[in-house]
C-alpha cells in the first residue's frame, strides 16, 4: 500500500471528517477520489498507489463512513451535504483545480461539483453512474443498504460478500474477496461489521417515490463542457450494471471528449483496478497538467 497522510476537517454542522492524502507532485492538479454510497477511502488504495507520487491523491471518507464522524441527524446523509463537505475539504487543502474520480454516488457528486464551478475540474472519471439511473438498480440498493450484519471473523465476512456479490465480480478469487471485505468492513465490538453508519439508508429509503427524479443531464453537460471549456471525461460501465444502462452510457459517450469503457460481465460497480480501466485513467491523466 502506498504511504498516505490522514487529514481531518470540519463540516458546516460540526462533524470531524477524514481523508487520506497520498503525496504527489504539487505542481500538477491533484486527483479527488469520491466513493460510492456504502464505501470509503480504502476503495481507492490501489488506484492511488498507481497515481502517486505523480500527482497528489485525495480520498475522503464521506460523513458516516470510514474514519469520518457519524451524523447525529440522519437527514444530512444526502448529496447536498456531501457536496458541501467536499467543497470545505478542497478549501481546507487549498485546492483550486483538480481531477475528479467518482464511483456511483461519488460520480453524482462529481457532476454536482461541475454544476457549482466546472472550471475547477480539469478532467473526470465517472464509474458506473450517469445522468439517468436505472430504477431496478436503485431498488436493489434499497434492499441492502442499512441492513446490519455481523461476522465472527474475516473468513466468514469474505464468504458472505462472495455469496452476495459473486455475480457482480465473477472473476474474483478467495484472496480477492478477503481483500474486498477488508475495504468495506471493520472490526467493532468483537465482530466484523460494515464500515458505515446504518442510518445512511434513512433518507435514501424515505425518498422512494416521493418526487420525480431530477434531470441530471445539465450537470453532466457542465462536467463535459461547462463554462465553454471542454474537458476529458472517462465513463466506465460494468457490462452487467443495473445502475448505468447501455443506452445512457452510449448517450454520454456521444458527447465530444467522452470515452466509454464497458467491462463485460461486471456489475455495479467496477473496482477501477481492471487493467483496461487503469490504462485509460493513466491516458487521461497523461494529457492533463
Amino acid at each position: 500500500m502506498a504511504p498516505f497522510d490522514t487529514h481531518t476537517w470540519q463540516s458546516a454542522d460540526g462533524l470531524t471528517l477524514s481523508a487520506r492524502i497520498y503525496p504527489g507532485d504539487p505542481s500538477r492538479a491533484p486527483v479527488l477520489c469520491l466513493p460510492g454510497l456504502t464505501r470509503n477511502a480504502r476503495d481507492f488504495e490501489d488506484l492511488a498507489g498507481a497515481i502517486a507520487p505523480g500527482r497528489r491523491v485525495i480520498c475522503p471518507d464521506l460523513r458516516g463512513r470510514g474514519q469520518s464522524q457519524y451524523a447525529a441527524d440522519p437527514t444530512t446523509y444526502a448529496p447536498a451535504h456531501y457536496l458541501g463537505d467536499c467543497l470545505l475539504l478542497l478549501a481546507d487543502l487549498g485546492v483550486e483545480r483538480f481531477v475528479a474520480v467518482g464511483t456511483s454516488l461519488g460520480g453524482l457528486l462529481t457532476m454536482m461539483l461541475a454544476g457549482v464551478d466546472a472550471t475547477r475540474i480539469v478532467g473526470a472519471v465517472l464509474n458506473d453512474i450517469g445522468p439517468e439511473i436505472d430504477p431496478a438498480g436503485l431498488e436493489r440498493i434499497r434492499g441492502y443498504v442499512g441492513v446490519p450484519a455481523r461476522f465472527a471473523d474475516w473468513g466468514a465476512a469474505a464468504a458472505a460478500l462472495a455469496a452476495a456479490q459473486g455475480d457482480t465480480y465473477p472473476g474474483l478469487g478467495a484472496a480477492d474477496w478477503l481483500r474486498l471485505a477488508r475495504r468495506v468492513m471493520r472490526e467493532r465490538d468483537g465482530a466484523i461489521v460494515f464500515d458505515y453508519d446504518m442510518a445512511i439508508a434513512r433518507p435514501f429509503a424515505d425518498d422512494e417515490g416521493a418526487s420525480p427524479a431530477p434531470d441530471l443531464w445539465p450537470l453532466f453537460e457542465a462536467l463535459v463542457s461547462g463554462a465553454g471549456v471542454g474537458r476529458p471525461v472517462l465513463v466506465v460501465r460494468g457490462g452487467a450494471s443495473d445502475i448505468l444502462s447501455a443506452q445512457t452510457a452510449a448517450a454520454m459517450a456521444a458527447r465530444a471528449g467522452v470515452e466509454l469503457i464497458t467491462l463485460p460481465g461486471i456489475g455495479h460497480a467496477p473496482t477501477l483496478d481492471e487493467p483496461p480501466v487503469r490504462a485509460a485513467i493513466q491516458r487521461l491523466l497523461g494529457g492533463l497538467a
